[in-house]
């Protein structure tokens, strides 16, 4: 596939055509370097060192499997999770994921809001209440007002600045590299490390994302009665998810790898954002500190959007509607996520541990989205000759028994 994909094309038309296809991959990778990936990162890498980067890893490999073979549904079909769940499973079953999905959304939502408050009060000295109004009213503004296209745009700047953020944050400190390669690829599970794990994979694996990547995969509005556009649009889908997840990993990693470099070898666990931007100040210097916080407000806002973006498919979906921001099912349900979200966030004692908890929450509620993404996309009633193929339906099904027995297992950790 890859010789022939490349023999069609010069190098040149192959850059052209993948920039002008790439967005929707990076839309949904903003969701996983959000302010709840933080906390989780913050704290695998404060509280054990470079041993849980395998998580990443590992968390990322089923993601692009994941998040493709929900784009692949997209594509196919014309429809988002939600729809096509409620066009095709028995309604008490298709209400139960979907309303548990709704949760997650808004778990996911209250983690965006919360981080970019947490970011304000950094930078401004805000109270966090007051923050998270403020993001909250950016965020709804953003949704309400721009199109597809426009949060594209907005979000990729995000991502980069993101980026940027913690490749300097790397660069002023002391890194074992060695220790960072074998944390990536050989797994351990140190003593009482279950909930981080679990909450870094709920983090990096996130339920509503898999709503949200196969609404925005359509936002280009293909003719899907031709089959040539449509294996077009699978190819190129592919090398954005495929890029645009790669670039999630590195930035997942980078920090863990700075938590370990600078708090873990001083054996400080971390258990506050705010207290992690505090101690970044004297060992790296201000700017380390500010480029902390300012990277942290970006994830929040970008993440905020999102995370509504996605609250407002699932909702539309239950009433068979596509995502349309001017319609009043998608404006309910970007509503409802955004300001349940807000609400949470007034009545949770600790901000730190809001963001661990609703990590974890989403990783509970993963394995229901999974089984029925696989139930959908393995349909031939659903996919027709686009569904999936054996090899397909075995990653996807280790995958969901990779998370469900790691959510035993977190289960079992409490008793």
């Amino acid at each position: 596939m890859v010789k022939l994909f490349l023999s069609n094309h010069s190098p040149k038309l192959l850059a052209v055509d993948f920039f002008k296809y790439i967005g929707p991959g990076l839309l949904v990778t903003v969701g996983f370097i959000d302010p709840g990936n933080w906390a989780s990162n913050i704290a695998a890498g404060s509280g054990y060192g470079y041993n849980l980067l395998w998580v990443v890893t590992l968390s990322t490999i089923m993601l692009i499997v994941l998040q493709h073979n929900a784009a692949h549904l997209g594509i196919v079909t014309g429809k988002c999770l939600s729809e096509a769940a409620t066009e095709n499973i028995r309604p008490w079953l298709k209400n139960i994921i979907l309303l548990t999905a709704m949760a997650a959304a808004i778990s996911t939502a209250m983690a965006e809001i919360l981080g970019g408050a947490i970011a304000m009060n950094m930078l401004f000295g805000l109270p966090i209440k007051i923050g998270a109004l403020f993001v909250l009213l950016v965020a709804l503004l953003m949704q309400f007002t721009n199109s597809y296209k426009k949060i594209e745009r907005i979000i990729i700047g995000f991502v980069s600045l993101i980026g940027l953020s913690f490749i300097f944050e790397i660069y002023i400190v002391y890194v074992s590299w060695r220790e960072t390669v074998a944390g990536w690829f050989i797994p351990s599970f140190p003593q009482n490390s279950m909930p981080i794990i679990m909450s870094v994979m709920g983090a990096v694996v996130m339920p509503h994302n898999l709503f949200l990547h196969s609404e925005v995969i359509q936002s280009r509005q293909w003719n899907l009665q031709d089959e040539k556009i449509i294996k077009r649009q699978l190819k190129y889908e592919f090398v954005d998810t495929l890029f645009s997840m790669v670039i999630g990993w590195a930035i997942n990693s980078a920090m863990i790898i700075m938590a370990a470099a600078t708090f873990f070898e001083r054996r400080t666990v971390v258990a506050d954002l705010s207290q992690a931007q505090a101690m970044l100040r004297p060992l790296l210097g201000s700017a380390a500190s500010v480029v902390f916080a300012m990277a942290l407000l970006f994830a929040g806002l970008s993440s905020s959007i999102t995370a509504g973006m996605a609250g407002g498919s699932i909702f539309a979906g239950i009433f068979s509607e596509p995502y349309d921001i001017s319609d009043s099912h998608t404006k309910a349900g970007v509503l409802i996520t955004m300001i349940s979200a807000a609400i949470i966030i007034f009545f949770i004692p600790s901000p730190f541990q809001g963001l661990i908890y609703s990590q974890m929450f989403l990783s509970m509620q993963l394995p229901l989205t999974i089984f029925m993404q696989i139930f959908l996309t393995s349909s031939k009633k659903v996919m027709g000759k686009y569904a999936n193929s054996k090899l397909d339906n075995v990653f996807l099904w280790c995958i969901a028994i990779i998370v469900t027995v790691l959510n035993m297992a977190l289960l079992i950790s409490y008793f």
